[in-house]
């Protein structure tokens, strides 16, 4: 039996949103430990732990999650990946620009990835009780909300992940009755990824990533068993299917 509280764990700490869900969760000390994960492994400073994690290949979140384990439950998951923009990846205007390779690229990130940390990482999080498992989503992914168009592999992957967690939501009622799945929007945040799609500076909604951080906990705070399986943004609001 472990005595400990659980474990909280970051996925994707070496981007902006994820360095600073981190240093937010190690403030709190609500956790009994905080394990930051990221593809280059040692981005945490102490007391927090690095390690590994690569969310493209499934033996790399299955040696993560098994690390993660051995020190017990976790209580809250947050994947803070995502990609946008990159070598060979770029949002599309139209259909006629859409490549294949790069969708799938944008799909393995954005779509499987947290799928596969939800497969490993959902038993750890106790049985009984309240737990949150959590993926940045984007209000893009919204099917409902789509009234600019474009954007065809990022909105698509997004609105997929969606649909995950929703099917996850429901499947895990049965398993882990308290825990709560949601996507997160974190509103449009200056980091590399926004970089080259940000509005003006001094536009609304747009966060450094300690604030979006901060946002972001307070919405998980706020949420309850019947919340589970919906996206919510950075102001608590949520987001249509």
């Amino acid at each position: 039996m472990f005595s400990s509280p659980p474990s909280a764990v970051v996925i994707g700490a070496s981007g902006g949103i994820g360095r600073a869900l981190v240093a937010d969760l190690v403030a709190r000390g609500t956790y009994g430990s905080v394990f930051a994960l990221s593809r280059s492994g040692g981005v945490a400073a102490a007391p927090a732990q690095s390690g590994r994690i690569e969310l493209t290949d499934e033996d790399s979140i299955r040696a993560a999650a098994e690390h993660v384990g051995r020190h017990g439950p976790v209580g809250l998951v947050l994947v803070a990946t995502g990609i946008l923009h990159g070598p060979g990846v770029s949002p599309e205007k139209a259909i006629r620009t859409l490549d294949p390779a790069a969708m799938g690229a944008v799909f393995a990130v954005n779509t499987i990835g947290p799928a596969l940390a939800a497969k490993h990482f959902l038993p750890l999080m106790p049985r009984a009780g309240r737990s949150v498992f959590a993926a940045l989503s984007a209000r893009v992914g919204s099917i409902e909300d789509n009234r600019l168009g474009g954007w065809y592999a990022y909105r698509a992957s997004k609105a997929a992940l969606n649909q995950i967690l929703r099917t996850l939501a429901i499947e895990a009622r049965r398993t882990h009755p308290g825990v709560i799945i949601v996507g997160l929007h974190p509103g449009t945040v200056t980091t590399a990824l926004s970089e080259p799609f940000r509005p003006d500076p001094n536009a609304l909604g747009l966060f450094t990533p300690e604030t979006s951080a901060a946002h972001l906990l307070r919405v998980l705070d706020g949420l309850g068993p019947e919340d589970t399986g919906r996206v919510f943004a950075w102001d608590g609001t949520r987001i249509p299917a």
